[in-house]
């Protein structure tokens, strides 16, 4: 008994410490998932997988929260778009979460690597790409496009998931031309909506474990008030620096899983 303790205090200081890595993460180009999910599964082997991706979203959701408050209070949030891709982000990613019971996602697992890859060398290739903030797009036509990229993403979020947050950034710069920096920004918006739906989905069939999700959610805030400041004071080139480090380390780690696990 007397060995309990420390065995449970070392674990819960590597969750917290997970948790606060994936916020900072989180916060500036997504892809949080990457590093608290693994801890998570490493610390509860155990535990039902569903449980642990219902604990995460816990945390996600109150992270991104802070970090889009702390993005709108610096950067101006383009709601014209963030609030019909935030709608349609929220109402896909229930088909998705839906969908995953029913429809085996391994040529997905099979795809993303080369997805991700390809959004790399894109990214790599274009040396300005999203370091001058040129919106490309208004009216119903901006609505439109944040409607199908909300849609097209949040549906992936709740069918699949790796890699949801670097998406988001990556087609707001692309499609609507926004630089890094506020991309990241509206990305926060639209990525609580598709946390909030999986966490209420989560919740709803019983696979969290509320007390854990908590106390990592106030590290995880700590982590995302930290890296929106960091990509607030080094502007666009820090975030498409992080974001190229995160797709790669995306690459990797989807490879394995798909192909070598």
């Amino acid at each position: 008994m007397a060995d309990l303790f420390p065995a449970l205090f070392s674990n819960y200081l590597i969750l917290c410490l997970g948790a606060f890595v994936a916020g900072l993460v989180d916060a500036v180009v997504g892809g949080g998932g990457l590093v608290l999910i693994p801890t998570l599964f490493s610390v509860f082997p155990n535990v039902a997988p569903a449980t642990l991706l219902g604990t995460n979203k816990v945390a996600g959701v109150m992270g991104t929260s802070a970090a889009a408050i702390n993005f709108a209070r610096k950067v101006r949030i383009h709601w014209a778009a963030a609030a019909p891709a935030a709608l349609a982000a929220f109402a896909l990613s229930f088909s998705g979460a839906y969908l995953v019971t029913h429809v085996p996602t391994d040529m997905m697992r099979k795809a993303l690597p080369f997805v991700l890859l390809a959004v790399a060398i894109y990214t790599l290739k274009k040396k300005d790409f999203g370091q001058h903030h040129a919106p490309l797009l208004s009216g119903s036509k901006e609505k439109l496009y944040a409607v199908l990229v909300g849609a097209g993403v949040g549906f992936y979020d709740g069918l699949f998931g790796p890699g949801t947050g670097s998406f988001f950034v990556f087609l707001f710069v692309r499609i609507f031309g926004y630089d890094f920096l506020r991309a990241s920004a509206v990305s926060k918006v639209v990525n609580i909506a598709t946390n909030l739906a999986a966490l209420l989905w989560f919740s709803y069939s019983g696979h969290v474990i509320w007390q854990l999700g908590l106390l990592m959610a106030v590290f995880n805030i700590g982590g995302s008030l930290v890296g929106t400041r960091l990509a607030m004071k080094h502007g666009s080139s820090f975030v498409r620096k992080l974001f190229l480090f995160v797709v790669g380390a995306l690459i990797l780690k989807t490879g394995y899983d798909a192909f070598l696990k």
